[in-house]
């Protein structure tokens, strides 16, 4: 196969809007503390019953619909999450069920919040080995059910959603429209993200996340931009793992990606975690912010201290 492209994205987020002053009721907290320390305003809270496979179907639906594809010439599912409550079966294979998918790969991976990155990359890798033509890839993740609400270091950072997109091959006359993965990770600082613990609950070690991300990852966002062809300041979007924007503004200000438009979801969905990349990405496009063609970094980074990114055109 020559490659392959981005052909469509749905995200989806649960109707709960938790605010910031919703949180300074629950522990000693503030807006203005919040909004200065992570720029975080407000984040969607999925219902008890609302699962991982839920969110990730609704925005799994979405994509597909988009792609004007059938569910059965999807041959491979890749949801990315960290917050799963089954090993067996997994969230790839409820999401197929519901969907109609019939006889496709059905595959989680667990990189946290780079999971959608690393997603993508496999669905483009095996497209390009001729093991798949349509790959459905999903980011979802429930972080509210993992989050210790009486911590208020960690309980302003935490939203729940689903972001979703379909990739297919694209013919030996087409560029290819998502350029080679740059990954990786820093497994001696791995244990400075953890949802472990019974009951399961998220916690981490954020100035060492801060530092890492802020002076390691310019440098591996311009790797990507060089191995897709393409200059930072040729980039029409950028769109990182929505974290904290202490941490996103520094990144794309050092990547000097002067000319595009750096996704802020994070102000309004908080830190979805493998959600965030494809949640915010698929928002950039359906309010028609972004020009078909033109050149997008995703840039996934975070949990086990990994990152993967890659340069993606426009649907």
């Amino acid at each position: 196969m020559n490659g392959s492209r981005l052909v469509a994205t749905g995200h989806y987020q649960p109707a709960k809007v938790l605010t910031n002053d919703d949180l300074a009721a629950m522990v000693d907290t503030s807006d203005e503390w919040i909004t200065r320390r992570v720029g975080i305003r407000t984040r969607h809270v999925a219902a008890d019953g609302e699962s991982v496979a839920d969110l990730a179907t609704h925005a799994a639906a979405k994509a597909l619909a988009g792609s004007g594809l059938e569910p059965s010439e999807i041959d491979l599912v890749l949801i990315a999450t960290c917050t799963q409550t089954e090993r067996a079966p997994n969230v790839a294979s409820h999401v197929a069920g519901r969907l109609g998918v019939p006889e496709a790969a059905l595959m989680d991976v667990g990189v946290s919040c780079s999971g959608f990155t690393h997603a993508l990359a496999q669905a483009d890798h095996a497209i390009r080995a001729g093991a798949a033509t349509n790959a459905l890839v999903v980011g979802a993740d429930k972080m509210t059910a993992v989050t210790d609400w009486t911590d208020r270091t960690t309980c302003v950072l935490t939203g729940d959603g689903a972001g979703a997109a379909v990739v297919s091959a694209v013919s030996a006359a087409e560029e290819p429209g998502i350029g080679p993965v740059v990954w990786g990770s820093a497994p001696e600082l791995g244990t400075a993200v953890r949802i472990e613990g019974t009951p399961t609950r998220f916690s981490q070690d954020g100035q060492s996340v801060y530092r890492w991300a802020t002076t390691r990852l310019p440098e591996l966002a311009r790797r990507a931009c060089e191995r897709g062809g393409v200059r930072p300041e040729e980039l029409a979007a950028v769109v990182l793992h929505q974290a904290n924007l202490r941490i996103i503004e520094p990144i794309a200000q050092k990547l000097g990606a002067v000319n595009a438009i750096v996704a802020r979801d994070v102000v309004e969905s908080g830190n979805t975690s493998a959600a965030s990349v494809p949640l915010a990405l698929a928002k950039l496009l359906e309010r028609g912010e972004v020009a078909k063609g033109a050149p997008m970094l995703l840039f996934g980074f975070g949990g086990n201290l990994s990152y993967a990114g890659m340069i993606v055109r426009c649907p």
